[in-house]
């Protein structure tokens, strides 16, 4: 991180805290100073936890592995919407579903349930029922969307959760710690930030401040993405240029064994010959 980011960050008013009165001592760490009653956030603790998120979250993306990204309040959920969904990883930003985490097994039969819902609705089976029972499909059908949307592509538990304001997502939080999952979090003044992994000291009321911190992550994930799909592909070519070389150690061989085998057939000859030979003088 540079100089600028420090800059950005302050351009956003990610260092502007809750009021005093509200605060939580577990963030004294991050806190510069206090300004009319309103806590203030050293932005250059910010910057090295952004950084060291991003360096996390880039590994994580990088190892082919999902992040779940939870943001209900007003200001967030369509930042984290937008960009996350153009990055490829799922996200919460209803209501989060009491045991999204720890009774997965449950949140994935709604899932399959909207994929049924689906299939009726492609294989006839709604132009065989009553104008009020497609109603009462359609529109449990998009209660679902709108509770489980980009979550219906997550197959397997996420390796780890970012989420803004910890506060209000408490749920999520325990849920992702119960299960050992890692955590990421925008924290703002009246948070505990031991609550999660890595906690990013900023305004979590800010929709400029969240959108800057977002985008942060989301490039992590795109630079972590990249270097997964360089991998796969110098492996790919490592295992070509492995069988290629095989494959002529191989033929080498096949003719190396011709090649004896070839000499060992003149050198019986040979002797066959000279034993005629022998035979014929007597």
């Amino acid at each position: 991180m540079s100089s600028n980011t420090f800059n950005e960050l302050l351009e956003t008013g990610a260092h502007f805290g809750h009021l005093k009165s509200k605060w939580n001592p577990a963030m004294a760490p991050y806190i510069y100073a206090e300004k009319n009653g309103i806590h203030i956030i050293d932005l250059n603790k910010t910057v090295a936890k952004l950084d060291e998120a991003a360096a996390a979250i880039k590994q994580i993306a990088r190892s082919g592995k999902k992040i779940l990204f939870v943001a209900t309040k007003k200001q967030a959920k369509d930042i984290v919407a937008d960009k996350v969904k153009a990055v490829g990883m799922p996200y919460v930003t209803e209501r989060w579903p009491g045991g999204m985490l720890t009774n997965f097994a449950t949140i994935r039969k709604a899932v399959r349930k909207m994929s049924q819902i689906d299939k009726m609705a492609t294989d006839g089976t709604f132009d065989n029922i009553s104008k009020k029972e497609k109603l009462q499909i359609s529109r449990e059908r998009a209660k679902l969307e709108t509770n489980l949307g980009s979550v219906a592509d997550l197959t397997r538990l996420p390796s780890a959760l970012f989420i803004v304001d910890i506060t209000k997502e408490h749920i999520a939080v325990a849920e992702a710690k119960r299960l050992n999952i890692p955590t990421f979090a925008i924290v703002d003044t009246n948070s505990n930030p031991n609550f999660v992994d890595y906690a990013i000291p900023a305004n979590d009321d800010a929709s400029s401040s969240i959108a800057y911190i977002i985008e942060v992550m989301c490039k992590a994930i795109n630079e972590g993405l990249g270097d997964r799909k360089m991998d796969k592909e110098a492996a790919a070519e490592e295992k070509e240029s492995r069988d290629s070389k095989e494959g002529a150690e191989l033929l080498a061989e096949g003719v190396s064994i011709k090649g004896a085998k070839l000499d060992k057939d003149e050198e019986a000859g040979a002797r066959k010959g000279g034993r005629k030979r022998t035979t014929a003088k007597k």
